[in-house]
């Protein structure tokens, strides 16, 4: 049970995060909207980590992140808070691993094919494009 605690510190305070969609969900305003941005990048600064999900690629033997795909088509990386908020998916993640957010986000704008990253997918949501993605890594508009 020691060892889960030490490999999951990243995930520790990430409950700030769903704290701060779940408010902007319910109030979903500019203002809300840059708190949540707010509270991302505090994590971030703090090591935080997300729970990425991989599954095997059909081109090559390497692991590919998971996507979503949304209504218009776009592809969107997914990532979670915590295992918790993993669990709530449809379809159960096979793999994953624990990613510096900061590293996450940056490896994201430059992937071509994906149009940003969704944290939680199925519970507590926010779709982050790349303008935000710069946004929280502090790169500006």
């Amino acid at each position: 049970m020691e060892n889960k605690n030490i490999q999951d510190a990243g995930l520790n305070g990430n409950e700030k995060i769903e704290e701060a969609v779940f408010a902007l969900q319910s109030e979903p305003s500019q203002e809300m909207l840059a708190h949540t941005l707010t509270v991302i990048r505090r994590r971030m600064r703090e090591g935080g980590q997300l729970i990425v999900a991989v599954e095997p690629s059909l081109e090559s033997t390497q692991m590919s992140l998971q996507t979503v795909k949304t209504g218009d088509g776009a592809l969107w990386w997914s990532a979670f808070t915590s295992f918790d908020e993993e669990l709530k998916g449809a379809d159960s993640v096979k793999s994953t691993f624990l990613s510096d957010i900061d590293k996450f986000f940056e490896t994201a704008l430059g992937v071509q094919e994906i149009k940003g990253v969704i944290i939680n997918p199925w519970n507590r949501t926010i779709m982050l494009d790349k303008e935000l993605i710069k946004i929280i890594l502090g790169q500006g508009v």
